[in-house]
């Protein structure tokens, strides 16, 4: 039955991956890929609030398969940023690449730090 849990959560997470992504870039409309950047640092930042309530035992770990494996997991996309990051060095100077990079990882921990220490706020 957990597999099922999984499956759901990433029904939700994929089509909201794919609408923020859409309405992030549009709103830029540059090649910086602002949507999956967005997409990956949210989902961090929900991840990490949800694995602090999973072990403050505010939350079931049949939520974290829910939520944190399905909706997450679909949510975030690892191979997507680094296939516009390639995209990104190969079609101009070398910055916006480096900068992908080095934003998504440094954002995407922040965010996911700043979610654990959320959780022992409210559930610590």
């Amino acid at each position: 039955m957990n597999w099922l849990l999984v499956v759901v959560g990433a029904c939700v997470g994929a089509p909201l991956r794919y609408l923020t992504d859409r309405a992030v870039q549009e709103r830029h409309g540059t090649k910086f890929p602002w949507g999956t950047f967005t997409v990956n640092v949210v989902g961090s930042l929900i991840l990490g609030l949800l694995t602090g309530a999973v072990s403050a035992g505010a939350a079931s770990p049949h939520v974290q398969l829910l939520v944190g494996t399905g909706l997450c997991g679909a949510l975030t996309t690892y191979s997507t940023f680094s296939y516009e990051t390639l995209r990104l060095a190969e079609e101009g100077p070398w910055f916006p690449a480096a900068a992908n990079v080095v934003a998504s990882v440094t954002a995407g921990l922040g965010a996911a730090v700043v979610g654990g220490a959320l959780a022992r706020v409210w559930w610590g």
